[in-house]
C-alpha cells in the first residue's frame, strides 16, 4: 500500500502545470515536477540516442572495419577528454545560475550568461587558431597507432573535423546550461532528440555514399552544433530575451565568479577524464586500435546504465543550488540520501543481470565481430554499482559547490587509477582498465569519503542556515 501511495504522489507531480513556491512545501513540490519533468525528457533523449547507437553501431563497424571503427571510438571518447576545454565556465555558470535563480535575480542571470558566453567565445577563438597552426606538425597516425594505408589517411581529417565541430559548439553549449541552471532541463533534452536523429541522418547519408571516415564524424557530431544553434535563437530570442547574452551585461564580478569557480571544475574535469575515460586510449597504446573494439562495444551497453541514472540524477544539481540558496535544508537532506541509495541499489539490479545477457545481446547488435570475455563483464558490472552511487554524491557536492575536496581525492585517484590500468592490461587484457578503476575509486575515493562527507554535510548546512 505504501508503494503504490508514493507512486501515486510521484504521479500527481507530472503536471505542466507549475506549483505555487512561496511555500517550502510548494518550492519541494515545483523542484520535484521539473526534476521529474526533465528525466522523462531526458529519458525520451536517451532512448533515441540509445536507438541510434543500436543502429549505427553494426551498420559503422561492418562498413569501416574493426582498425577504422576503433580510431573513431577513439576519436569519439576524445570528447571526454577534451569537455575540459570550457575551462570549467560551463559548470561554473550551472551554479551561479542555479543559486541567482533561487534568489529571483534575474539582473545577476543576465550577467553570468553574458560574462560566460562571450569567455567561450574567447576560448573556442583560441583553440580553432591553435590547431590550425600545429595540425600539421602533428603525427596522428602514429598517437592513434593505426596500420592501414587508408586508416592512416582518414585519421587526420577526422580528428580535424571533430575538433572544428567541438570547438564551434563551446559557446553555443551555454543554452543547455542555462536551461538546467533553470531547472528547464527537459527543454535541452527535447532538442537533444532532435540532434539525435539528424546525427544518425548524417551517418546513414554518408554510409549510402560510401563516404569516408571523416565525413562520417563530420555527420555524427555537426547534427548537435546546428541544433544547439537554433536551441539558443529560440530561447534568448523568444522565449527568454531578457537573460540573452549583451555586451553590456558583462560585469566584472559575474567573470571573476565563474573564472574562479570554474577553474576548480576545469582541473576536476580533466583529473575526471584522464581517470575514468582513458581506457580507449591505454588499450590502443598497449595492444593495438583493433583491441578496442573488444572493449568499446561491451562497455557502450553498460554505459545504459550510466544513461538510465543521469536521466534522474542531472536534474538534481540545480535542484541543489537553488534549494541551498533558498535555505530548504530538509530538502536537501532528504533528497540525498534517498538519490544515492537509489543510485546505486538500479545500478546492481541491471548490470549482474547484464553479465549473462551481455554476449548474446551483443551477438544480435554486431554478429559473431564482438566475442566479450566474463572478467570484462564482471568488472563493468561492479564499476557501473560503484559509479552510480558516487554519481549522486558528486551532483549533490557540485550543486553544494564543494569542488575543492572532491579535486584532492580525484588527483590521488587518477594517479592509482592510471599505475594500475599500465601494470593490469598487459597481464589481464582490457578488463584490466576497468579492475583498475574499481581498485583506485573504491580505495581511494569510495573509503575517505565515508569518512569526511558527515563534516562535508555540516559545513553546507551551517552555510545555509546563515544565509536564511
Amino acid at each position: 500500500m505504501r508503494v503504490v501511495t508514493e507512486w501515486v504522489g510521484v504521479a500527481r507531480l507530472i503536471s505542466l502545470q507549475p506549483y505555487d513556491t512561496s511555500t517550502p512545501e510548494g518550492r519541494a513540490r515545483e523542484r520535484h515536477r521539473r526534476v521529474l519533468l526533465s528525466a522523462l525528457a531526458s529519458g525520451l533523449a536517451k532512448i533515441i540516442s540509445v536507438a541510434t547507437a543500436l543502429i549505427s553501431v553494426p551498420l559503422t563497424l561492418h562498413y569501416l572495419g574493426a582498425e577504422r571503427y576503433g580510431m573513431w571510438m577513439t576519436i569519439s571518447s576524445l570528447a571526454a577528454i577534451l569537455a575540459f576545454a570550457d575551462l570549467g565556465i560551463g559548470n561554473g555558470m550551472l551554479n551561479a545560475i542555479a543559486a541567482a535563480h533561487g534568489r529571483d535575480d534575474r539582473t545577476a542571470i543576465r550577467g553570468y550568461v553574458s560574462s560566460g558566453f562571450f569567455a567561450l567565445g574567447l576560448v573556442s577563438s583560441i583553440l580553432l587558431c591553435l590547431f590550425a597552426a600545429t595540425y600539421r606538425f602533428v603525427p596522428w597516425a602514429s598517437i592513434f597507432n593505426v596500420q592501414t594505408d587508408i586508416a592512416r589517411q582518414e585519421v587526420g581529417p577526422a580528428v580535424a573535423g571533430f575538433f572544428a565541430c567541438f570547438a564551434l559548439s563551446i559557446p553555443l553549449a551555454i543554452v543547455q546550461r542555462v536551461q538546467m541552471a533553470l531547472q528547464r532541463g527537459f527543454l535541452s533534452s527535447l532538442w537533444q532528440c532532435l540532434a539525435s536523429t539528424f546525427g544518425l541522418m548524417g551517418v546513414l547519408f554518408s554510409i549510402h555514399y560510401q563516404a569516408g571516415l571523416p565525413w562520417l564524424v563530420f555527420a555524427f557530431v555537426g547534427a548537435p552544433l546546428a541544433v544547439s544553434a537554433l536551441n539558443s535563437v529560440i530561447f534568448f530570442g523568444y522565449m527568454q530575451p531578457e537573460i540573452a547574452p549583451a555586451r553590456r551585461a558583462i560585469t566584472r564580478d559575474a567573470a571573476t565568479q565563474l573564472v574562479r569557480t570554474g577553474s576548480l571544475f576545469l582541473v576536476l574535469q580533466l583529473v575526471a577524464a584522464v581517470a575514468y575515460s582513458s581506457d580507449s586510449f591505454v588499450i590502443a597504446q598497449l595492444l593495438g586500435a583493433s583491441s578496442v573494439v573488444e572493449y568499446a562495444v561491451p562497455e557502450r551497453l553498460f554505459s545504459l546504465i550510466t544513461m538510465l541514472l543521469a536521466m534522474v540524477l542531472a536534474p538534481l544539481w540545480p535542484a541543489y543550488g537553488e534549494a541551498i540558496a533558498r535555505g530548504d535544508v530538509a530538502w536537501v537532506r532528504r533528497t540525498l540520501r534517498r538519490s544515492v541509495a537509489a543510485a546505486a541499489a538500479l545500478a546492481f539490479v541491471f548490470s549482474f543481470p547484464l553479465v549473462w545477457l551481455a554476449p548474446w545481446i551483443i551477438k544480435l547488435w554486431v554478429g559473431k565481430t564482438v566475442v566479450p570475455s566474463m572478467p570484462l563483464l564482471l568488472s563493468l558490472a561492479v564499476w557501473k554499482t560503484i559509479e552510480a552511487g558516487a554519481s549522486s554524491l558528486a551532483v549533490f557536492l557540485n550543486g553544494a559547490n564543494v569542488v575543492r575536496i572532491q579535486l584532492i581525492v580525484s588527483l590521488i585517484t587518477m594517479g592509482a587509477a592510471i599505475s594500475l590500468k599500465v601494470l593490469l592490461v598487459p597481464i589481464i587484457g582490457v578488463s584490466g582498465t576497468v579492475w583498475a578503476t574499481v581498485i583506485a575509486f573504491t580505495m581511494f575515493a569510495l573509503i575517505p569519503y565515508g569518512f569526511i562527507l558527515p563534516n562535508i554535510i555540516k559545513k553546507v548546512y551551517s552555510i545555509t542556515l546563515k544565509n536564511i
